[in-house]
C-alpha cells in the first residue's frame, strides 16, 4: 500500500490542476426569473421601469394580430398582458424615453417605431423607416436622440427626442447582414449601446460574429471599424459603469462580456437542457438584456431557424420549448485568473 501512495498522489495532483485549468470561466449560472404565459412565445425585447417592473416583448413568428408586451413585477410575477393596438405581432426592443418617460417599442413586421402606453396598449407612431427596413434595437444619447440599428439595411438611423422623419446617421458595409451561406442568423445590425462618455457607439452585428465600434466626435460620427471578431451570434448588448459590453451571443447561449480593450473577462450563464414542462433551462438562444440592480435580465427567444430555412445548431432545442421564459444571472463579473 505504501507503493501506491505516491502515484496516488500524483494522480491526485493531475486532477487537481485539471479542474483548475477547466475552470478558467468561473460562469453565474442562469436561473429563471419568468415564466410566460400559456400561448405567449419567442420573448425578445426587454426593459425595466423606475418600480423595477420588466417588461417583455414577444416575437409572433407565425402568428397573426397584434404584438404582446407582458409586464412581470421585480419578483417575477406576471402583472398584466398589453396588446400593442395597430401592431403587427413582430415586436423587437423596447425602451421608456430617458427625457419624456414614453414607452418606445420596435415593430418590426410595420418597420416603424411606437409610441405605447404602458397600461392600455394604445399606440401611435414615433417613426417610420423606409420599406424593407429591419429596426430591432433602439438606444439614446445624452440629449435624448433616438438612434435605430437596421439588421437589413446597414444602418443606424436617428430622430430627435419628439420621433418624426428619421435620418441616415451611419450607412457601412460592416453593420449590414453577411451573404449567405455564411451570415446566419442572417441579421446586420443588432443591439447597440454608446459608451459612457459617449465618444463611440458600439453595434452588434450578428450574421458576421461581430461588434463595430462607431467614434463619435461632438455628435458626428466617424467611420465604423471592426472592434472584436468572434462572437457566436452577437444579439443585444448593454455597457455597464465600467464600460464593459455585456453581450448576449444567441448561438453560444451565453453572455460575454468584453472589457474596453476588447478582452474577454466573462462568459457567463448557459444552455441546461429543458424542464419537464418544456421550459429552457438557463440560456437558449438569449437575445436581448438588460439591467436592473443585482440582476441582468436575459429573454430566452428560443426560436427554431428552420422557419426561415437554417438548421442552427440550438434550433432543434428550440423546437421542443413549449414554456417561454426570461432567465436572469447576477451582474457580478466573477474574477479571473491573470487579468490585470
Amino acid at each position: 500500500m505504501k507503493q501506491l501512495k505516491p502515484a496516488f498522489s500524483l494522480t491526485l495532483l493531475m486532477l487537481l490542476l485539471t479542474t483548475l485549468d477547466a475552470s478558467a470561466w468561473i460562469r453565474s449560472p442562469a436561473t429563471t426569473f419568468a415564466i410566460l404565459p400559456a400561448g405567449a412565445a419567442h420573448p425578445e425585447g426587454i426593459t425595466v421601469d423606475a418600480e423595477g417592473n420588466v417588461y417583455v416583448a414577444t416575437f409572433g413568428a407565425g402568428a397573426s394580430g397584434n404584438g404582446h408586451i407582458y409586464v412581470f413585477s421585480p419578483s417575477g410575477r406576471l402583472l398584466r398582458d398589453v396588446t400593442v393596438a395597430g401592431s403587427s405581432p413582430l415586436l423587437l426592443d423596447l425602451a421608456f424615453h430617458p427625457s419624456t418617460g414614453e414607452l418606445l417599442v420596435l415593430d418590426f413586421g410595420n418597420h416603424r417605431v411606437l409610441r405605447v402606453n404602458p397600461f392600455t396598449g394604445a399606440a401611435s407612431p414615433f417613426t417610420t423607416l423606409p420599406a424593407g427596413a429591419g429596426p430591432n434595437v433602439l438606444t439614446f444619447d445624452a440629449a435624448g436622440n433616438v438612434y435605430i440599428s437596421d439588421s437589413f439595411g446597414g444602418i443606424i438611423w436617428k430622430t430627435g427626442a419628439a420621433g418624426g422623419p428619421a435620418v441616415a446617421w451611419v450607412t457601412s458595409p460592416l453593420l449590414a447582414p453577411a451573404p449567405l451561406p455564411h451570415g446566419v442568423p442572417p441579421f446586420g445590425a443588432n443591439g447597440l449601446v454608446f459608451n459612457r462618455a459617449e465618444t463611440a457607439l458600439f453595434v452588434a452585428n450578428t450574421s458576421n460574429d461581430t461588434i463595430v465600434k462607431i467614434p463619435v466626435t461632438n455628435g458626428t460620427p466617424g467611420s465604423p471599424a471592426i472592434f472584436v471578431y468572434s462572437v457566436n451570434g452577437p444579439d443585444g448588448l448593454i455597457r455597464d459603469d465600467d464600460d464593459n459590453l455585456w453581450v448576449a451571443a444567441n448561438q453560444a447561449d451565453e453572455i460575454v462580456v468584453i472589457n474596453p480593450d476588447g478582452r474577454v473577462i466573462a462568459k457567463l450563464g448557459d444552455f441546461e437542457g429543458l424542464s419537464p414542462q418544456g421550459a429552457p433551462r438557463g440560456l437558449l438562444f438569449p437575445a436581448s438584456l438588460v439591467r436592473s440592480g443585482e440582476f441582468i435580465y436575459v429573454t430566452n427567444l428560443a426560436i427554431d431557424l428552420r422557419l426561415f430555412g437554417f438548421l442552427t445548431v440550438d434550433a432543434l432545442w428550440a423546437a421542443d420549448v413549449t414554456t417561454h421564459t426570461v432567465a436572469k444571472i447576477s451582474a457580478r463579473i466573477p474574477p479571473i485568473q491573470g487579468l490585470k
